[in-house]
């Protein structure tokens, strides 16, 4: 039932920005906090940014920390990520994700019941 669906993803150019969304639906959305990671080829799923469930507190990765910005539409369930300034080590697949307890969004990948499916970012220099 727990649904989390990505779009937004593309090629783009270094430099340049794009925005990510998550729709999220089968679970009360608004009382979980939740993440965006990423995996590229060969390497770790890295959590990279979270927000609170009211989208009030939000932590950011150093990898990411003053590009990106994750956002939150709880009335319409849907969670954001705006990427800016992007590096062609930001190339990976991206996820949203929801954690098993819904205020625990600081922990590894294991911590986490609901992925997305994912969606591509490639970004080239």
């Amino acid at each position: 039932q727990v649904q989390l669906v990505e779009s937004g993803g593309g090629s783009v150019q270094a430099g340049e920005s794009r925005r990510l969304s998550c729709a999220a639906s089968g679970f009360p959305y608004s009382n979980y906090c939740m993440a965006w990671f990423r995996q590229a080829p060969g390497q770790e799923r890295e959590r990279f940014a979270t927000i609170s469930s009211g989208g009030g507190m939000t932590y950011y990765a150093d990898s990411v920390k003053g590009r990106f910005t994750i956002s939150r539409d709880n009335p319409h369930r849907t969670l954001y990520l705006q990427m800016n300034s992007l590096k062609p080590e930001d190339t990976a697949m991206y996820y949203c994700a929801r954690p098993t307890t819904m205020f625990r969004c600081l922990g590894s990948p294991s911590e986490y019941s609901n992925w997305g499916q994912g969606t591509q970012v490639t970004v080239s220099s």
